[in-house]
């Protein structure tokens, strides 16, 4: 049952209307179960002043593109009452108008558009009015005996509207029935969701929850769980082998549906998901269609469900299959286009935004990982629905084109307009070792501000979770992630792609960065000495660079590695032969691997910088001492001798390698592979001839 989260303590110390609207309407999102992500909408009216102190009637409404769940005053619109009740007199308004009339009458030009639904809240007469979406509620007006049921449940309580998208329509059409009925205390929207309403705050809060418990104990009573989407097929793959699985056939995936635009893949193994999809029932049911119109944004139609029996033995089967599957859904959904487009509509990425996998789970697709996430989170919501709803009859749905008309509708397209541009490294996912680092930290931050997620992989782990946790607060949840990762270890690397695969879908972005260093004359280096720089600056970057290039390989949409090698790759550095020696091959490994990759579009360049004293692990360890030492100066001068040797008379930091990183990693570098640059400040003695 949905338990109620007022605190009248809390909401007794709101003094405004607006201010115990917004408590409302946090705690209506914080259960998903009541709301969809980006969905719904609340109002309160009450009396404010305007500019010229007079009392005003004023209706305060959820404002476009908000979230329920994390709104706050700001995102709230505020419009004249006396402004907005003739509109009730009219016959009909077309969309068009009604949004550059609700324009008229708004409070503040500041604040947002009103949303899709304003004139819902508007033109019932009650103080507080909610447009809730809740599970139990869909699946009752998603049910093919829908209406007997809620007769069953509500009496004469309910008043039932026939579907008609949101708009000036449907709200006369509520606000008709409900004042047709002085009984009702609810309106069932079919294929749609819940409106209630209060006279105060709390009362309206209130009432959503009971009406919602209601209908939830009417259904739980009925679900038989044996009988559940037709009984059981498919039953799950054990825990560890699902999720090996998904590592396996993400970037598979990722391959598949980023061929128009790139696509950050999330995996779902959650009970509901794993009992849907290896459901009898659930092949045919998935393909009814969206249970809510506010899904089909972000979860289109239907999902895509894939034909494949369980069979940990047969991963290489099921990525054909995928790959057929996905390029079917494609054509599918192109053809599902051209049957229903109107003028000027321009067609979304065809690739499938839910991916639902017998016995494995769920995959989900989006621009960024919070977005692939809220697909998954609608997709809960539609299984809820469709269990409620097969519970009590059959489950229904919108016709293709009344979806269509909601997928492609300006008005809910507007929401999207809102959301910020996509910059160069939107969509794409960075893995970064010595993440933790001056060089890996510097380069993540670098690459997140213009869109990127990145994997930051670390023998220190708490160092990079450090730097990942700041990434998160900045930039969003789930940005940056930190891997425990040592490069000398063929398991480890490995495991550090398939934790990245099940995380984000994939990489595009290498920066082979771990590094150490160590100083000797030549006839002291030891082969302790030698192995050690020869194991983690040749033997892990092959390690961390083969992976990807398998990873990126299999992906099939290119790729770019950028190596951090040194002024010493191509300069003999004094008492420092194995580090030097390394370092030469890390360069020439590069080269290597780029001979190779061009066919498939990975690109693969170095950057060779010197004397980077800030933020080093490195400089930070006796190799400070012994470079001093080697040099006859003392550690602290170290920093002003490297700089007057350099031709421009600079000190080299962080940010100036993580630049030439974005560059190499960009699109202004796309004809670019093989190639080595210099960011020193201009050491004769190393540059290439």
């Amino acid at each position: 049952m949905v338990q109620s989260l007022w605190d009248s303590s809390k909401a007794a110390e709101l003094q405004s209307a607006l201010d115990q609207l917004v408590y409302r309407s946090n705690l209506i999102g914080a259960d998903r179960r009541v709301c969809n992500w980006g969905g719904g909408n609340t109002s309160a009216k009450t009396v404010v002043k305007d500019f010229r102190g007079r009392d005003v009637e004023v209706m305060f409404v959820k404002g476009s593109g908000s979230d329920l769940a994390t709104m706050k005053a700001g995102n709230f619109t505020g419009l004249r009452m006396d402004d907005i009740r003739p509109l009730f007199e009219r016959d009909d308004m077309s969309d068009e108008e009604m949004v550059a009339y609700l324009a008229h009458c708004m409070i503040d030009a500041k604040h947002p558009r009103a949303s899709i639904e304003t004139l819902l809240h508007a033109f019932l007469p009650f103080k507080h009015v909610d447009h809730t979406h809740p599970d139990a509620i869909i699946s009752i007006c998603c049910a093919d005996n829908g209406k007997e049921i809620a007769k069953d449940i509500f009496g004469d309580r309910f008043v039932w509207v026939p579907y008609v998208r949101p708009g000036f329509k449907l709200s006369k059409m509520i606000a008709e029935g409900v004042l047709a009925n002085p009984k009702a205390e609810l309106v069932l929207m079919e294929k749609h969701g819940l409106v209630t309403w209060g006279e105060t705050s709390e009362e309206a809060y209130k009432q959503t929850i009971k009406i919602i418990n209601e209908a939830e104990a009417y259904i739980e009573a009925r679900v038989n769980e044996d009988k559940l989407f037709g009984g059981v097929k498919h039953a799950p793959l054990p825990a560890d082998v699902r999720r090996k699985i998904a590592a396996d056939i993400m970037p598979t995936v990722r391959g598949a549906v980023s061929n128009e635009k790139k696509m950050i893949l999330t995996f779902d193994d959650e009970e509901d998901v794993l009992a849907f999809v290896g459901g009898k029932d659930s092949p045919q049911l998935s393909q009814v269609g969206a249970a809510c119109p506010d899904h089909l944004v972000h979860t289109k139609v239907v999902p895509l469900f894939v034909d494949w029996t369980p069979n940990a033995d047969d991963v290489e089967g099921l990525k054909q299959i995928l790959k057929e599957s996905i390029a079917a859904y494609k054509e599918q959904y192109k053809a599902y286009f051209e049957r229903n487009k109107n003028e000027g509509d321009v067609m979304f990425e065809a690739a499938p935004r839910v991916i639902l996998i017998p016995g494995v789970g769920m995959i989900n697709t989006g621009k960024s990982w919070a977005m692939s996430k809220v697909s998954g989170a609608l997709y809960h919501r539609a299984i809820a629905v469709m269990r409620g709803a097969t519970a009590l009859g059959n489950f229904v749905s919108l016709s293709e084109n009344e979806s269509y008309n909601v997928e492609y509708w300006p008005l809910e397209l507007y929401k999207l307009t809102l959301a910020p541009p996509e910059a160069e490294f939107s969509r794409q996912v960075a893995f970064i070792t010595g993440g933790a680092g001056g060089i890996g930290s510097e380069t993540a931050r670098r690459l997140v501000s213009e869109g990127a997620h990145v994997v930051l992989a670390d023998l220190n782990l708490e160092g990079a979770q450090k730097v990942a946790a700041e990434i998160n607060a900045k930039y969003g949840e789930n940005r940056a992630i930190a891997i425990q990762m040592d490069v000398t270890s063929e398991e480890a690397v490995q495991a550090a792609y398939a934790e990245t695969a099940l995380t984000y879908g994939g990489v595009d972005i290498l920066v082979n960065n771990a590094g150490l260093a160590t100083s000797s004359p030549f006839d002291e280096t030891s082969l302790k000495e030698w192995n050690l720089n020869m194991n983690v600056l040749g033997t892990g970057y092959f390690l961390v660079a083969r992976e990807a290039f398998k990873l990126m390989k299999a992906q099939g949409i290119g790729g770019n590695m950028v190596f951090i090698g040194s002024k010493n790759s191509v300069y003999a550095g004094k008492n420092a032969t194995a580090y030097s020696s390394a370092k030469a091959l890390e360069a020439h490994l590069a080269r290597c691997i780029a001979a190779e990759g061009g066919e498939f579009g990975i690109r693969v360049n170095t950057i060779l910088p010197d004397a980077i004293l800030q933020g080093s692990a490195i400089w930070n360890s006796s190799w400070r001492n012994e470079r001093a030492a080697a040099y006859g100066i003392e550690p602290d001068q170290l920093e002003e001798y490297y700089r007057k040797r350099t031709t421009l008379l600079v000190n080299i930091y962080p940010k100036d390698i993580a630049e030439g990183v974005a560059f190499f990693a960009s699109s202004r570098s796309a004809k670019t592979t093989g190639c080595m640059l210099t960011i020193d400040g201009g050491v004769p003695a190393a540059f290439t001839r």
